[in-house]
């Protein structure tokens, strides 16, 4: 498998795992309905660690375009692979959502509410108050980044034994899982632009019955929110480390 498709394919099952677990927790007559926010948060951590224990030994399993400008950044990788990388994490995320779609394709149709409709696709804040919902995103991107790169270093993780990739993956889940818990609250955590955006265009494009708007005024904060929260992760992480 290619670096390129492995993007394509560690953020598709990001994002049917991911999104999956939002579907079976706010649709109607899914049999998680109602089982509230740490049930999510897991899931996404879940998610996370799956996806990078598929795909990481091969692309690095960046499966998000703030981690790959952030590995830009630190001259991890060239500009070319970067921009390979983020349109791969975007296909991947597409995809993903529309196996979301088929997977709950009967709920859709009995789900009255819009809004949780569109959650198990993309983000929306909890208060709409543009800086703090802004912040909120940098937040949880510069904590997701500084993780992914403090966890694996060989004084955490010796990579003579195998920890690094053996257990590196699960922790970062649990990273994950931790903001999810902590800081994701006002926003609903995108930590992520291609993980908001990819799904924003599939609920925009998909016949679901009743789906209201995918609310475009809002999609540019977890967009430029997780890429300025994964430079200024990177920027500490070199300054500190």
């Amino acid at each position: 498998m290619s670096p390129f498709l492995a993007e394509l394919v560690g953020t598709a099952l990001l994002i049917l795992l991911g999104n999956g677990v939002v579907a079976n927790v706010v649709l109607s007559r899914s049999k998680g309905e109602g089982s509230g926010w740490i049930v999510i948060a897991a899931g996404w951590g879940m998610a996370v660690a799956l996806a990078v224990y598929a795909v990481g030994t091969i692309s690095g399993a960046h499966i998000n375009p703030a981690v790959t400008l952030a590995m830009l950044a630190l001259g991890q990788i060239g500009s070319g692979v970067a921009a390979g990388y983020m349109l791969a994490q975007m296909l991947g995320a597409m995809l993903g959502a529309v196996l979301v779609y088929l997977a709950y394709y009967p709920h859709w149709r009995v789900t009255e509410d819009a809004a949780c409709k569109r959650a198990a696709f993309c983000t929306t804040p909890a208060i709409r108050h543009t800086p703090g919902n802004l912040i909120a995103e940098v937040l949880g991107a510069f904590v997701l980044v500084l993780g992914a790169l403090t966890l694996p270093r060989p004084e955490n993780l010796p990579v003579a034994t195998g920890f690094s990739t053996g257990l590196g993956p699960l922790l970062v889940g649990l990273v994950v899982f931790s903001i999810g818990l902590s800081l994701g609250g006002p926003t609903g955590y995108a930590i992520n632009p291609a993980r908001d955006l990819g799904p924003r265009i599939v609920h925009f494009l998909l016949p679901i019955p009743g789906k209201g708007s995918s609310d475009w005024r809002y999609a540019w904060i977890p967009v430029i929110g997780p890429l300025v929260g994964g430079m200024l992760g990177a920027w500490a992480y070199q300054a500190l480390w």
